[in-house]
């Protein structure tokens, strides 16, 4: 029986998307066997990064429907056996979707496969609540902003009270040039902040961005700073004691905002 995560935000545009996916190679290229499933029904975008838009036949939606089975939708990736998409519909809508359709789909999952990712959409309405249905741990991404953070704050507490298992925080897109000049927040006050275990600290890194036009994830190559911090969180994930980049900068900016945010 494999273990799932759902890796959510809250807020959109802070990189769950492309941290499923080099999550998902990391763990394969460590010889776990891994799902990534697409829980943005109608605006799926997980298939692009991974380069696997154009093997598309079925998808989640098909399955749940009984259009196909589970075995049909699931797409392997090019280069790793072990990694498969279960892509999301692009015509459905996530009210098509409910949460006992998903939770059913993810159990059969969860049967075949070490490790399920499930990407989550952003916002907290019904296509947040079916991703997290299943799930037995989230990841929470955020950067360090502060519109970020909050939306955070807001779905740590949706899923505290979902009784959620353990959720931990990674934080996205660390500029260091703005961290050493006090003008962003520190990752160690993000923490203070939302009351989390980190798992990872991911640079901001142009190559995300090539990475992601080119559908190859930068855990393929992990040669860039993003690449080898996305491969140090997967080998968290699975129990590795993998220490954390070191960083040692002013933090001024961080107080004025700690009493902003409550739950």
């Amino acid at each position: 029986m494999g273990k799932v995560y759902v890796v959510t935000s809250g807020k959109g545009g802070v990189g769950k998307t492309t941290t499923t996916a080099n999550l998902g190679v990391g763990l394969a290229k460590n010889g776990n066997s891994v799902v990534l499933m697409d829980a943005d029904i109608g605006l799926r975008n997980l298939d692009v990064i991974l380069g696997l838009e154009n093997r598309i036949v079925y998808n989640s939606m098909d399955v749940m429907e009984g259009t196909c089975r589970l075995k049909q939708a699931l797409i392997k990736d090019k280069r790793y056996d072990k990694l498969f998409l279960l892509p999301a519909s692009q015509t459905n809508d996530k009210m098509d979707v409910s949460t006992e359709m998903m939770k059913k789909l993810v159990a059969e999952l969860k049967e075949k496969f070490d490790y399920v990712l499930i990407d989550c959409p952003a916002g907290i309405e019904q296509g947040f609540k079916n991703a997290i249905v299943g799930a037995d741990e989230a990841l929470i991404i955020t950067t360090p902003e502060i519109s970020s953070i909050r939306d955070a704050d807001r779905v740590i507490g949706l899923l505290a009270a979902s009784e959620m298992g353990e959720i931990k925080l990674i934080v996205n897109r660390v500029k260091m040039k703005l961290i050493n000049e006090g003008n962003m927040l520190h990752m160690d006050d993000i923490v203070d902040i939302l009351g989390l275990d980190i798992v990872g600290v991911v640079p901001d890194d142009e190559e995300i961005v090539i990475s992601t036009n080119r559908g190859e994830p930068v855990t393929v190559k992990a040669v860039s700073p993003s690449g080898k911090a996305y491969m140090n969180i997967a080998g968290r994930i699975v129990g590795e004691d993998i220490p954390f980049l070191n960083i040692d900068e002013k933090r001024s900016f961080a107080s004025k905002f700690k009493n902003f945010f409550s739950r």
